[in-house]
């Protein structure tokens, strides 16, 4: 039995704001906006090459704005995605890698698979992660 994650909700206080953030600045295809009176509204955005989308909306979801944490994205070359999202207008933090178990500053030197990360937030405080994953590389 398959099960494919197609679908993920966000919760935000400024449904018009957070998709400005997403589809202007992160560069998340706009794939819906649908009102249903002033109690509902579904805006669904999906990442350029992603099989999963997200939905900001009103009437979605109870969740409190803000409260979704971690949600990955997987890039090919983190140092390029951080630099378009920078130049997009969004605060990302520098790239991170672990060495020795501890944190060290630019991408894992080896440039292995699911080793280098950076972090950005919508305006909300929903956070999210950029984790390179070369996949022509073999997976550990």
């Amino acid at each position: 039995m398959d099960l494919k994650l197609e679908l993920v909700l966000v919760p935000v206080s400024d449904v018009d704001r957070a998709k400005t953030f997403y589809s202007e600045k992160v560069g998340f295809n706009l794939d819906v906006d649908h009102r249903a009176g002033d109690e509902f509204r579904v805006v669904q955005l999906t990442p350029p090459g992603s099989a999963c989308s997200i939905t900001i909306g009103t009437g979605i979801t109870d969740a409190t704005p803000g409260s979704v944490r971690g949600t990955h994205l997987v890039v090919s070359d983190i140092v390029a995605a951080r630099a378009e999202l920078v130049e997009r207008g969004v605060e990302v933090s520098e790239v991170r890698h672990f060495e020795s178990g501890k944190w060290a500053p630019g991408p894992d030197p080896e440039r292995r698979i699911y080793q280098s990360f950076a972090d950005f937030s919508d305006p909300d405080g929903n956070t999210w992660v950029l984790q390179e994953a070369r996949r022509s590389e073999p997976e550990a």
